[in-house]
């Protein structure tokens, strides 16, 4: 009896995992009965809905299985290693580790891909897809959070779709000393066939087309820098949704058809660090944060 009331204490005051804690103890002790202690699941019996809770467990079924991918130091084939023997033959020095280190990237890339603000859904042409008063608003949201970091940005790229034109322009009203890029290799499009398949998706002609040219575009903007680059950059680039998605999963060595599991919202910011080896972090994912909840949208 005193250890009923004890277990029914225990469980109001611990919730019902406290219950299971007490019935093992109570059990290696031998309250539970039916059997000396460590005799089985015997004395389980008489309390189903714990011996239901505790799955069979060993270090085994509890720890993830790799999946055998490594990661691909020379993903940007930017590697130095790589780079110097493929020109040992030609090399004037004695000292290919000397070479090779004054060949190393010094300096870490930040890029902050950010997705356009919402753009008039109506449109039949890109030209009339151009931004809603709640996007313009949105595309200031960003704009004030991108100074407010403090950070030094070295240049702000955009894709050349109008929605994404005019979000960068309202942003670069708070960034006045950074210069603006137009790049159509960013415009919106169909990267590679989404797993699982969706049905309302696109024809295979067209993944052929936008894949092409969204891969162009990550080779071209996300890699390591460069050796002649001395101090860390910070990149803006404003593009879209399904880019951004992709050059994350790329970035990131994830399988590239992945990409539309994700979501961002309208004028999200999405962070990438490269760092001088090769190593790429995922600072942050589609933040809007920063944006008040009643403006927020994903159109």
């Amino acid at each position: 009896m005193a250890y009923r009331k004890t277990l029914k204490l225990v469980c109001g005051l611990a919730g019902g995992s406290a219950l299971v804690v007490a019935a093992v103890t109570a059990q290696s002790q031998g309250f539970l009965g039916g059997g000396k202690r460590g005799d089985g699941d015997g004395s389980w019996s008489r309390f189903p809905a714990i011996k239901a809770a505790q799955p069979a467990w060993s270090p085994a079924s509890h720890t993830p299985a790799p999946s055998g991918h490594f990661w691909d130091f020379n993903w940007d084939k930017r590697d130095p290693s790589a780079l110097v023997n493929g020109k040992k033959k030609e090399s004037v020095t004695d000292d290919p580790s000397s070479e090779q280190e004054n060949g190393k990237p010094k300096a870490t890339r930040n890029i902050l891909l950010i997705r356009h603000s919402q753009y008039n859904l109506s449109g039949s042409t890109d030209k009339e897809r151009f931004l809603t008063p709640l996007g313009r608003e949105q595309a200031e949201f960003t704009g004030q959070r991108l100074a407010a970091l403090g950070l030094k940005y070295d240049v702000l790229i955009h894709s050349s779709m109008t929605r994404a034109t005019e979000t960068a322009g309202i942003i670069s009203k708070h960034l006045p000393d950074v210069d603006l890029v137009s790049c159509d290799l960013l415009r919106e499009g169909a990267p590679i066939e989404p797993v699982p398949p969706v049905t309302h998706w696109k024809p295979d002609a067209v993944y052929h087309e936008d894949g092409a040219r969204i891969e162009a575009a990550f080779r071209r903007y996300i890699h390591r820098a460069d050796t002649k680059q001395k101090e860390d950059s910070f990149e803006i680039i404003v593009c879209h949704a399904n880019v951004i998605r992709y050059f994350v999963c790329r970035a990131l060595q994830f399988p590239p058809e992945g990409w539309l599991r994700m979501g961002l919202n309208n004028a999200s910011i999405t962070w990438l660090t490269i760092r001088p080896s090769g190593r790429v972090a995922l600072r942050t994912l589609g933040d809007s944060g920063f944006i008040p909840p009643d403006k927020l949208t994903r159109t």
